[in-house]
Parts: structure tokens; sequence; C-alpha cells
């Protein structure tokens, strides 16, 4: 499953781990970061941290980097806007490039794009700040049930979200949702489980299951809830897991997804699964799910952080 392409560790080269950043993520941010740095230097490799809150991406070139590994989350990290910088002066970056990674931190389009192609997802609004009059609430919550998910259309890590059950709710809910993002996700809400599938070189890793007493699988369960289970096989079927692998690789193909990542799905009481959305650069914390995932496939920390690295090809400085 490991795809290298290099001989030894030192072949990477000079290695930034572009981490923190001044996104609303940046503290998980940090967090990554710091664990695939110990990684990459457990395995050997010339890594160092970078953080483009402190000095400019010029410094990649005065400080002689030879690959960048991208841990920074949401945006200036997740969108395309780092990657075309980076293809700009370039240096070979890990993960999905400018389109892929610009669709897919759009929570809308990335669904506009599934929805074209006949792929599940929940029905769904949107509400755009800049014609939003409040008027349109009653109508969006008869149209999808009388509970909805908002969600800030480029946010990540739940921020920003919340379930609504109504149209007083909702109305807040927006409100909130437009103090992060001038266009906001409102998705009928879907009663059952969650799951998610990491992806890694082109294959789909062991998918997870996610139980929280809260109100839903928000930024608190994620990174600081003791409460949040994980379920690692996640107990479906082998069949059923095969499909849902399958299907996590199509979305993230369509998408414009490439190296590692992580697609998020919930399936309904009759067991229909639905996309949430996908992640070009997931977590990778000590609560994080690609970690998780990669273990129960039979790999380390420290191979899971060279599996990354290695999608830095050197190719992907030029966008083809």
């Amino acid at each position: 499953m490991i795809n290298l392409n290099q001989d030894t560790p030192e072949s990477f080269g000079k290695v930034a781990v572009m981490y923190g950043g001044s996104s609303a993520e940046r503290e998980v941010s940090l967090k990554s970061g710091e664990a695939v740095l110990k990684g990459l230097l457990d395995a050997g490799v010339d890594a160092h941290t970078f953080d483009p809150a402190d000095k400019p991406l010029t410094d990649l070139l005065v400080e002689k980097y030879d690959r960048v590994v991208i841990m920074l989350h949401g945006r200036g990290g997740e969108d395309g806007s780092l990657q075309g910088a980076l293809q700009q002066l370039h240096i070979p970056y890990t993960g999905t490039q400018v389109l892929g990674s610009a669709l897919c931190m759009d929570k809308i389009r990335s669904k506009q794009v599934w929805q074209s192609l006949g792929l599940p997802t929940a029905k769904y609004k949107i509400a755009d700040k800049r014609s939003y009059d409040g008027r349109s609430c009653k109508a969006i919550m008869d149209s999808l049930g009388k509970e909805v998910m908002v969600k800030p259309a480029q946010e990540g890590s739940s921020i920003g979200m919340a379930k609504v059950d109504s149209v007083q709710q909702l109305e807040i809910a927006i409100q909130n949702a437009f103090k992060y993002d001038n266009k906001v996700l409102i998705e009928q809400f879907i009663h059952g489980s969650e799951y998610t599938v990491s992806i890694l070189n082109g294959k789909a890793l062991p998918s997870i299951s996610m139980t929280t007493p809260r109100v839903f699988y928000d930024y608190t369960a994620k990174y600081q809830a003791d409460s949040t289970v994980y379920s690692c096989p996640s107990g479906l079927t082998p069949e059923i897991e095969s499909e849902l692998a399958e299907l996590a690789l199509e979305a993230f193909d369509a998408v414009a997804g490439s190296g590692w990542g992580r697609v998020d799905f919930m399936q309904d009481k009759l067991g229909k699964f639905y996309l949430l959305e996908a992640n070009t650069v997931p977590g990778m914390t000590k609560k994080s799910l690609v970690p998780m995932a990669a273990k129960q496939a039979g790999l380390s920390f420290t191979e899971l952080s060279l599996a990354i690295l290695s999608t830095s090809e050197p190719a992907q400085s030029v966008q083809a």
C-alpha cells in the first residue's frame, strides 16, 4: 500500500512541514504538524516545521526546501491557494492539487459535482449572504424536513455548524454561519450512523464509525471530548465495506482529490450511504481518523507519514 517512490529517507531532501497558518483551524493544524514532524524525523527525514503565519512562502526558496508536507487545515492551506503558490515556486507538495483542493473545500460545489454524477448526497438548500433576507427559513424547513444541518460552505472541523429543528433556530444558525462564510449549506439531517473512509495513494483504508452523545459529531466531539466512540473495524460486512470503499474512491476522484484524504458519510436507518464531504488535508492528531485507519491496515504512524510525504511527486510542481 505504501508507495514511497524513494530509495532512502534522505532522498526526499529537505522537507518543510507546513502547519499553523491563520485559519480557524490553526490549533488543530499545529498539533497535526508536530505529530507528522515527529513521524518523519523518526524515519530519518530531514524535516522542519514552517508556519506561514510567521514568515513568507518565499523563505522556502531562501532556506532551500525540496518538498512541502501540507498540514495546514482550512482556508489558506486546504482551498487551493497554497497549492497554487507552491506550484508557482516550483516546489513539490503533498496531496491534492489546486482544482481538487478548491472543490473539496467548498461543501456546496462538491455536493453539486456528486449530484451531477448521480452519487448519493442529502437534499440541500443554499443561503447566500448577499441576497438572504430570512424569509425563506420556513420554506427551507418544509422542503428539507423537520431537522437540518447548517454549515458554512468553506470551513472544516465542524466550525460554525449547527443542527436545528425549528424556523427560529434555523435563522439564528444561518446568521452565525455567515460569520464564517458568505455562503451557507443547509442540508437534510440524516438519522443514522456516521462513517469515514481514509484514502492513501489510491487505496481505501478500513472504514471507521463514530458515535457521540453530543447533538452531532462537532468540534468538541472530534478534538476534545473523551466520550466519542470510534470503531475500526467499523462493523460493516465485508461486502458493504467494499461498496463503501468504492464509493469513497469514486467520490474523491470526482472532485479531483489525489494522494491522500478522507471522505465522510452518513448511513440512514435503511442502510443507504450519503456523502457528506471530502477532506484533502485531514487531521493527523492523536485523536484523528486517518492514523486510526492506517493502524488498522497495519501501518505505523511513521509509515503513514512517509506515505503522505511520498505523494509530493516532483511532477506536482507543474499543474497539468
